[in-house]
């Protein structure tokens, strides 16, 4: 039997902005940090857990909640023990902290002010505060705010951006840019700076000022992310030079090649038509800087902080389809993927992040156990975007996990149809249809797209891995086939998958004791593999240890193996090995 090999994916996040916030992470953890006292003392006097009646039942029910990652039940039961006992300075900072997390701004705005009255100099809670007073326009109140505020730890930045942005509500555009001032001093807020520097320039009508910003910020954070491309692009259009802004688009194109995320802009470009301006206001600069801090947190893993500053981004400017983008995909690396969903659905449809969104929306309801649905949403894309590749690739690479395989490589047959001409990057397409072509049968054509995706990427080790397994299962090509899969070995060595099937060649060839060896070491790296575990009780009893054979068999049984292998280890535990080569482990 082969392992099943899955096809490798895409996982880099994209890059919208390279300030860099390092310092964020740790002071923001810090700040949401609760002490234990109230969770020892309700230790101590709990009882029966009766949610909506009891202070201890409240607090229990929200703590367990927090902790299999149901934040909203989580904030319903806490802010009903916060109800019972409103004085508890760490259930206050608990609620607090996750009705922002949850988006819920009008229960998090009261509660952030009584944070502040028992904490004047908590961060996040003036943060909200202020956010609340630019997003009602009570800039004065806002200004006020902030010149209270300690210019350290994470107001070393927000308070410059927030600052700048409340000037900008009062339409004082030199006194914005002066609050901006104390970025620059800082090398690691430099692009922060720049790019704040020209939305400001840009929102009070200063175009040229605005363009040397942007130019300014691409260099300080070293090249174009996907953001500033929008904005830089979109000045020139709305300036008139078309032929910079194409410039800028191919530009960060070339960098990503295969992106469509510019593809509507170009479309604007060919026909004459013009953006609005996207930061026109002080609500959309602070949701823009809120965004800006939330990318970095989430680039260096500081999940739920990010999270609370893209739901204050999302409070200012609902209808913001990057912040959406990243709000949402922190909820689905949380595995919350219907509240994930439920914002991709938001995004506007004529948003260029929309289509991804869609496809975003497709795989969340397959990892739900929803494949029809994402199945229907899919094909209803592909009919869509009649010329579009990429739905067609997402259905087969859904129907392959499923192992709806025929169905999968008339997805990918549509897919490759739809492309002009098939280079470099689109070896793992190949390997995918040559997968499920493989699978059902059809090796022919299997072989020819492993072959294939070997010219575009001669050393891709899950493609030499499957087509040399194939070769010697098939007895082909025996001598190169243990050459690629010896390669595949030396470039993942520690691939449990890839290992196994070294060993396991070897184990068809004959070469017993090599194969011990090799499936020992693949199952150390792979020990919760029914496959595997079998693969080696098979090498085990082919050089006679009959024991571990056998207990090798039993372990592969007791980590739920599929039906098949099922009959075929109870057999050899009955028989054991009669054959001098097992046939796929069915000897």
């Amino acid at each position: 039997m082969m392992t099943a090999m899955t096809r490798p994916t895409a996982g880099s996040r994209t890059t919208w902005t390279g300030a860099a916030l390092a310092v964020a992470a740790a002071l923001l953890t810090a700040s949401c940090a609760t002490d234990g006292a109230g969770e020892a003392e309700a230790e101590r006097t709990a009882g029966p857990v009766k949610p909506a009646s009891t202070f201890v039942g409240n607090y229990l029910a929200g703590r367990h909640a927090q902790a299999t990652r149901d934040i909203s039940a989580a904030a319903d039961f806490l802010s009903a023990a916060l109800n019972w006992d409103p004085k508890s300075k760490s259930l206050l900072r608990r609620t607090f902290v996750l009705m922002t997390a949850e988006g819920r701004m009008d229960e998090a705005v009261p509660l952030a002010h009584k944070v502040i009255a028992t904490h004047e100099k908590a961060s996040i809670a003036n943060i909200v505060a202020v956010v609340d007073q630019i997003k009602t326009g009570r800039f004065e109140d806002a200004e006020t705010h902030l010149a209270g505020l300690p210019k350290n730890g994470i107001n070393n930045f927000m308070v410059p951006l927030l600052s700048a942005w409340t000037q900008v509500g009062f339409g004082r555009p030199d006194e914005a840019l002066k609050a901006l001032k104390p970025l620059s001093r800082n090398k690691g807020f430099k692009a922060l700076f720049d790019l704040h520097t020209a939305l400001v320039n840009e929102a009070s009508g200063r175009i040229d000022a605005a363009e040397k910003g942007y130019l300014s910020a691409a260099k300080n954070q070293g090249g174009l992310s996907l953001r500033l491309a929008q904005l830089l692009g979109a000045l020139y259009e709305r300036r008139g030079d078309t032929e910079m802004a194409r410039d800028i688009y191919d530009k960060y194109r070339k960098l990503h090649p295969g992106s469509q995320l510019l593809s509507p802009a170009l479309t604007r470009l060919e026909k004459g038509a013009q953006p609005p301006l996207e930061v026109a206001t002080a609500t959309d600069g602070a949701a823009e800087g809120l965004f800006g801090v939330a990318s970095s947190l989430r680039q260096q893993n500081a999940d739920e902080t990010a999270l609370v500053f893209g739901r204050l981004s999302l409070y200012l400017r609902p209808n913001f389809p990057v912040m959406q983008i990243l709000v949402a995909d922190i909820l689905e690396a949380d595995n919350r993927l219907d509240k994930a969903n439920a914002i991709y659905a938001n995004i506007d449809p004529v948003s260029p992040i929309a289509w991804s969104a869609r496809l975003r929306i497709a795989s969340n309801l397959n990892k739900m156990d929803r494949p029809d649905a994402a199945v229907k949403q899919l094909r209803s894309m592909a009919k869509d975007r009649p010329t579009q590749a990429e739905p067609l690739i997402s259905l087969g690479d859904i129907l392959r996990g499923r192992d709806r395989f025929q169905e999968a490589v008339d997805a990918y047959d549509q897919a490759v149809k739809r492309i002009d001409t098939l280079d470099r990057r689109h070896w793992s397409l190949l390997y995918a249809r040559g997968i499920v072509l493989e699978r059902s049968e059809q090796w022919p054509r299997a072989e020819a797209d492993f072959l294939k995706a070997l010219e575009f990427e001669p050393e891709q080790p899950y493609v030499l891995n499957y087509l040399g397994y194939s070769w010697v299962e098939k007895g082909k090509n025996l001598d190169r086939a243990l050459g690629m899969i010896k390669k595949a070995v030396s470039l993942r060595p520690n691939d449990g998958y890839i290992v196994d099937s070294l060993g396991w060649v070897h184990y068809r060839l004959g070469d017993f004791e090599d194969a011990v060896r090799e499936l020992e070491r693949a199952v150390e790296l792979r020990p919760e593999d029914p496959v595997i575990n079998d693969h080696l009780g098979d090498a085990y009893w082919r050089v006679g240890r009959h024991h571990e054979a056998r207990f090798q068999w039993l372990r592969a049984l007791g980590l739920e193996p599929e039906p098949e292998l099922v009959e075929t280890v109870k057999a050899k535990l009955e028989k054991g090995l009669i054959k001098k080569v097992a046939d796929g482990g069915n000897g």
